[in-house]
């Protein structure tokens, strides 16, 4: 167990932390298999965080395949309590322009085939959470202020479709998310976001909008213009969570 209380997870673009003072690295087993990698335990603008890669500190693991039970399993019996959860999204709606940060407040899921509960084996009941508020308001309250403080340009509020991946979308559908009312298109926000509810972890999502989506912008996404954006967004994110982590 560790006196750190708070997590990143970070996405695509973000599999190192600049300005985070290492302390050590622990790798860690879990009942449900391996996490992404090691947890990273450091100081972040002298407060103690955990740092963990999802996609691994190489990004080889896919969205589909990371094991999030375990990445969640791991932060949970580290001491974690609060998760900033970074994520690069795509952009459906108007105002979700590429390199922009949002703070998504509802989320719909059309995943399937992930491992999306701790509950599903040797049970003495089951076990049902509240989800109609998929994020943690207090920590979205914080990322908000702290957003105002700094001049950052942030949408606060937007619905998250969770997509299977890897693949990007087609069009079709695109147009069918936007239908559904939602406004950006990622690739891991769940099982992740009710894994972190069943072990009633405070979580919320900091998204970067790397590309329109399809048949939003011009011509093919390619991952060139994804990463060219990530890495402009990354500073604004830093800037954050250089100021939300004190909050905490």
């Amino acid at each position: 167990m560790t006196d750190t209380t708070i997590a990143i997870i970070g996405g695509t673009g973000l599999t190192s932390l600049n300005g985070l003072e290492i302390t050590r690295r622990e790798v860690m087993h879990t009942p449900f298999g391996e996490p992404s990698g090691p947890l990273t335990f450091g100081r972040l603008s002298g407060h103690d965080v955990v740092f963990l890669a999802r996609h691994g500190y190489r990004h080889t693991i896919p969205p589909h395949c990371v094991n999030y039970r375990a990445n969640l399993w791991a932060l949970h019996h580290a001491g974690v309590e609060r998760v900033i959860a970074v994520a690069a999204v795509g952009g459906i709606t108007p105002e979700m322009r590429p390199c922009r940060i949002v703070f998504p407040d509802q989320i719909v899921d059309y995943t399937w085939s992930r491992s999306h509960t701790f509950f599903e084996e040797d049970l003495t009941h089951v076990t049902h959470i509240d989800f109609t508020e998929p994020y943690c308001q207090a920590l979205r309250e914080v990322f908000i202020a702290s957003a105002r403080d700094i001049g950052l340009d942030a949408v606060e509020q937007a619905t998250y479709a969770a997509t299977q991946g890897p693949r990007l979308e087609s069009r079709a559908e695109i147009n069918r998310l936007e239908r559904d009312g939602c406004d950006l298109v990622g690739m891991t926000g769940m099982p992740e976001t009710a894994l972190a509810r069943e072990l009633g972890l405070c979580y919320a999502t900091c998204a970067v909008v790397a590309n329109w989506a399809a048949g939003r912008g011009e011509g093919e996404i390619t991952m060139e213009e994804v990463g060219e954006n990530v890495t402009k967004a990354m500073t604004d994110v830093r800037a954050l969570l250089e100021t939300v982590i004190p909050r905490l």
